[in-house]
């Protein structure tokens, strides 16, 4: 590609709905151009629990993009949540198609549908699949077939699935909001891939992406998702602690985590104190910062307690790459160091580089407009059509385009390996 190529990435978070538009150039260039967060309504610990307010949401976010751009998203690229995934190791094995016995992309496509059908989760779908390795007749270890000749092709690969409920409901709301689906990923694998380094990656090394309502870890070795979970605690969980145990009100906890929050105490802060408002009465408690950062540990340690007793129920013993935390919790002052101490192992904290994205929060994102990039490069089947057009002269209304929703889609795509694996569960919103 010499031309830098647009994508638009819409991340569905429990606390906010995140729409990123990216310039990319190569893997390891992504110019961010476009960013739109929205206080997300209608999720709830990745789960959709009301449509109409999560399609408010999007269109929200969205809409804050587009004015950034000053055009109009059409097409986006999905991350979804870890909620009821599962990873699953399969195999696939095709004979080679022609006389001349030379692999062709049909016979890539073939052989990586033929591991797709090996999904054992009769109420999950194939949401994204990934070749660990080809085997062309006795020869393996081939990372790209296409051009040898061969008589047998096999494929290792692993599979990536979601809840058919989960799928169909984040979809439904997609389209609701008047986009087009270019290819759904899930964020834990696209953000390891993005936030991890390749020694990280081949090493063995878990992600743990705290966000409001959930913390997703994931685990990379070989530079392979093994392992993906999520725990149903998050930042908002520290929110309420705060709130119940100082007896303030939620949004005065939410501004305390925010200024004050702490997960760690050195010896300078511990005689620091704070004065804040009680509920119900006309009262200013004053209490030290070293209890803050006490009621702040109890909770962080019974999420790390939980990750641990994940890891140790999914057989992950050793961690030799550490840790490295990403999502909105991972803000918090301290956190790197009360973590290091508490999985007694090496912990980093991995935030977005690019201009105007300097967040952990937007890891998510920002890491499937790079993984959509790589794959594309690799099958090329992205569509030509920009996911962005120009806003029509005196419109001002970033939501007209959206106002008339469930339009048939006319024009056929590509038949590709990744169209095809998106097709399967395309058909839960027809």
């Amino acid at each position: 590609m010499n031309q830098p190529e647009l994508y638009v990435a819409l991340d569905l978070g429990s606390n906010s709905v995140k729409c990123v538009i990216g310039e990319v150039a190569d893997e390891n260039t992504i110019h961010v151009i476009g960013v739109g967060v929205e206080n997300s309504s209608g999720i709830n610990k990745g789960n959709i629990v009301n449509i109409d307010a999560t399609v408010a949401s999007i269109k929200r976010a969205v809409a804050k993009a587009e004015r950034m751009m000053g055009m109009t998203v059409n097409k986006v690229i999905l991350g979804i949540p870890a909620n009821q995934s599962s990873i699953q190791d399969v195999k696939g094995v095709v004979a080679v198609n022609g006389d001349s016995r030379e692999i062709s992309d049909d016979d890539l496509d073939r052989v990586l549908e033929s591991a797709a059908t090996m999904l054992n989760s009769p109420d999950h779908e194939v949401v994204n699949q990934i070749p660990k390795k080809f085997t062309v007749d006795n020869l393996t270890d081939i990372k790209d077939p296409r051009g040898m000749l061969g008589i047998r092709l096999e494929v290792d690969s692993t599979l990536i699935s979601s809840s058919k409920t989960v799928l169909h409901n984040i979809l439904r709301c997609v389209e609701r909001a008047g986009l087009d689906v270019q290819q759904i990923y899930l964020k834990a694998m696209t953000s390891g891939n993005f936030a991890l380094t390749d020694d990280e990656k081949s090493r063995g090394t878990m992600l743990l992406d705290m966000g409001a309502e959930s913390t997703t870890l994931s685990v990379f070795k070989e530079d392979i998702l093994t392992n993906v979970a999520m725990i149903p605690l998050g930042g908002d969980n520290l929110v309420k602690d705060l709130s119940g145990v100082l007896k303030i009100d939620t949004s005065q906890a939410r501004e305390l985590l925010y200024d004050y929050g702490r997960a760690y105490c050195d010896e300078k802060m511990i005689k620091e104190g704070l004065t804040v408002p009680v509920v119900g009465i006309d009262f200013k408690e004053q209490f030290a910062l070293s209890y803050i950062v006490d009621i702040l540990q109890d909770r962080l340690s019974e999420i790390f307690n939980l990750v641990l007793d994940e890891l140790y129920n999914q057989g992950v013993e050793d961690l030799p790459g550490g840790i490295v935390l990403t999502g909105g919790v991972a803000n918090l002052d301290g956190i790197q160091k009360f973590a290091n101490e508490h999985f007694n192992s090496r912990v980093r904290i991995a935030s977005p580089t690019q201009m105007g994205a300097r967040n952990p929060e937007l890891t998510g994102a920002i890491g499937v407009i790079q993984y959509a990039f790589v794959e594309g490069m690799f099958y090329g089947e992205f569509s030509d059509e920009a996911p962005l057009e120009p806003i029509q002269q005196g419109n001002n209304n970033y939501n007209d385009k959206r106002t008339k929703m469930d339009q048939d889609q006319s024009e056929e795509p590509k038949q590709g390996v990744m169209v095809k694996l998106k097709d399967m569960f395309n058909r839960f919103i027809d």
